[in-house]
Order: C-alpha cells, then structure tokens, then sequence
C-alpha cells in the first residue's frame, strides 16, 4: 500500500514538473518568435517614423494574453510551492513524532494527526470553535503565569507574582495571546516555521501594543516599560520582545498548540461542554472584579476617598497590600504603588 502511495506521488509530480519544463521550452519559442514578428517590426517602424497599425495592434493583444499567462503562471507557482512546503512540513513533523529516543515520549504530536483524530471522534472542542478557543485562552493563562514566573526565578533568583487577575493563576494577556496565535497561524499549522514566526512577531507585538495602551487609557497604569530597550516604540513594544513573539509564535503553533490539542481530545463531549462554560464563567467574573479593584486602587494611590459604601467594601476586601502582591510589576503614571504612597501625606516610612 505504501508503494502505491509513493508511486503515485512521484508520478504527480513528475506529472507537473513536465509540464513546468514543456512551460519553459515554450516560452524561449515564444521569446524568438516574439522577436520576429514584433521586437524587430516596432524598432523598424520607431526608426521610419511609419506607425503600423497592425503590427501594434497585434502587439497590444499579445501583452494583454502575456499578462493573463503571467497571472495563472504566478498562481500555479503559488500553489506548487505551497504543497511542497506542507508536505515537506508534514513529512517533518510527522518524522520527529515518530523519532525513538529516550525523550521521545515528549514528542509532540503532529497537527495533520491531531486534525484526524478530532474529525474521526466528531470531538466537541474540534477545529477553531468556541469551545476550542475558550480552553485554549484558559490554558494560555494559566501557562503564561507558571512559565514567567519560572523564568523571574532562573533570571533573578526570586518568585514573583505574574498574575493578571486577582483569583487564580491567570493572566488573560497570555490567553487572548494564545487564542490570537492560534487564530492567525491555524491555516499554517501544516506549512513551514517562517510563516509561524512571522505571523507570531505582528500579532504579538500587535496584542501587546494594544494591551498597554488600553491599560493606560482605562486605569491609567503600566505593567511593563520598555523605553530603555533599543528599538521600541513609545516604551509599550520592542523589537527584542517581538522576536520573541515570533519564535513564541513557532513554538506554540508547532509544539505547544499540538499538545493542548491532544489533552482537549482526551476531555468527553457532555463534561467537556460543561467545564469549559463554568471555567469560561469563572474567568468573566474574575476579569470584572479584577478591573473593579484595579479601579478603585488607581484611585487611592491619587488619594481618592471611596464614594460610598461599596467602595468602601472593595477597599476592604482589595488593600493596597493584597494588591501589591497580585499586581508586583503595576505602575500608575511613572510612579509604582509604594512610591505613591509615601508621597501621600500622613505616610510614615
């Protein structure tokens, strides 16, 4: 069966390099002829000052046929070289998941395998629907945390919170990155890295452009800074962090995505429904008190007093202290909580 498999392949694309070759020969035919009937005519005709009407006329028709031929050649090549690089894609990923080792149990599964086996079990969360996107803006979330929390250890030798969201270990900047990510390079789970890594570096510096500003339009604060970085733009992107979102872009949609994927499969239909609406709710709640509180603690640092008795309740439930340890990297202006603290009066150091 494999034989058969190979044997037609290879008859296909000899099938299309013949032609492409046969393509080739005409055009030479067609250059010389061109050269006789026209090239040769017009210079003769620019050299008399004599117009001839039909030899133009026959020349327009050529370019506008030359043109169309050009249109369907480009596309034609467009195609060609879009299935060899899913197929060289495929082949590759497929040849590392199947590669023995004594890390090969952490291989991740090819996408055209994952692809499969969601269109086989008819599973719920399959493709790109809601379902899908909401687990996956769950799983970036909370990954996002656990992974810059790691990496604030191994650089600086310290736990930090990288929280975004007051309860949980979550951080939606990570999720809708995820959830983006996965929307922009889904058609190119199948294609080569460049087309991975570019599209990771726009969006990605896209969603984090956009973050901060919306941050610091809405509460007035900032939760990174990249000014001192070359190459940045007002301090909210930099093309350091950018690259990495496009070498993140690559990683995810080629080795981490694949394997979110294979953990969704294993989740039935019925619960799978079910946990992704009560986490997705769960979430929503959270993002709504998280921005509440970022709220009225943006007020405080400015010295506001709570209006009534519900800002009272948030003060008293999200202090300045809980808050601190939550959100370790927020800064309101350019001035981090403590130090707008000790530039309110009556404070004592």
């Amino acid at each position: 069966m494999t034989d058969n498999i190979n044997e037609t392949g290879e008859v296909l694309s000899r099938d299309i390099e013949d032609l492409s070759e046969a393509v080739a020969c005409t055009a030479k035919t067609l250059e010389k002829q061109l050269g006789e009937k026209y090239y040769i005519p017009l210079a003769e005709n620019a050299e008399n000052k004599r117009p001839d009407g039909d030899c133009i006329a026959g020349a327009d028709q050529e370019i506008e046929t030359l043109r169309r031929t050009a249109h369907s050649l480009f596309l034609s090549a467009q195609a060609v070289s879009a299935m060899e690089d899913e197929l060289k894609s495929r082949t590759r990923d497929t040849k590392r998941s199947v590669k023995r080792g004594k890390l090969s149990a952490f291989n991740p599964p090819p996408n055209g395998a994952i692809d499969l086996e969601e269109e086989r079990k008819d599973h719920f969360a399959r493709g790109m629907n809601i379902y899908k996107l909401l687990l996956l803006l769950i799983v970036g979330s909370f990954a996002g945390v656990i992974i810059e929390m790691i990496w604030c250890y191994l650089t600086r030798g310290y736990l930090e919170s990288r929280r975004g969201l007051i309860y949980g270990p979550l951080n939606l900047l990570y999720g809708a990155g995820a959830v983006l990510l996965t929307l922009t390079l889904y058609k190119f789970r199948n294609r080569g890295y460049i087309w991975s890594f570019v599209g990771g570096f726009v969006v990605g510096s896209a969603l984090e452009y956009l973050c901060s500003f919306g941050q610091e339009l809405l509460l007035g604060s900032r939760s990174w800074d990249y000014s001192d970085m070359p190459l940045n733009i007002n301090g909210r992107i930099c093309f350091a962090y950018s690259v990495f979102w496009g070498v993140l872009g690559v990683l995810w949609i080629k080795d981490l995505y694949p394997r979110a994927a294979k953990l969704i499969l294993k989740i039935p239909n019925r619960a799978g429904k079910i946990i992704t609406c009560a986490l997705a709710a769960f979430i929503a709640v959270d993002a709504v008190i998280t921005g509440i509180a970022l709220a009225r603690w943006s007020q405080r640092i400015g010295g506001d007093p709570p209006q009534n008795a519900f800002w009272s309740v948030i003060d008293d439930v999200y202090p300045d202290s809980r808050m601190e340890r939550v959100f370790a990297n927020m800064e309101f202006g350019n001035k981090k909580p403590a130090d707008a603290e000790e530039n309110q009066p009556g404070y004592i150091s």
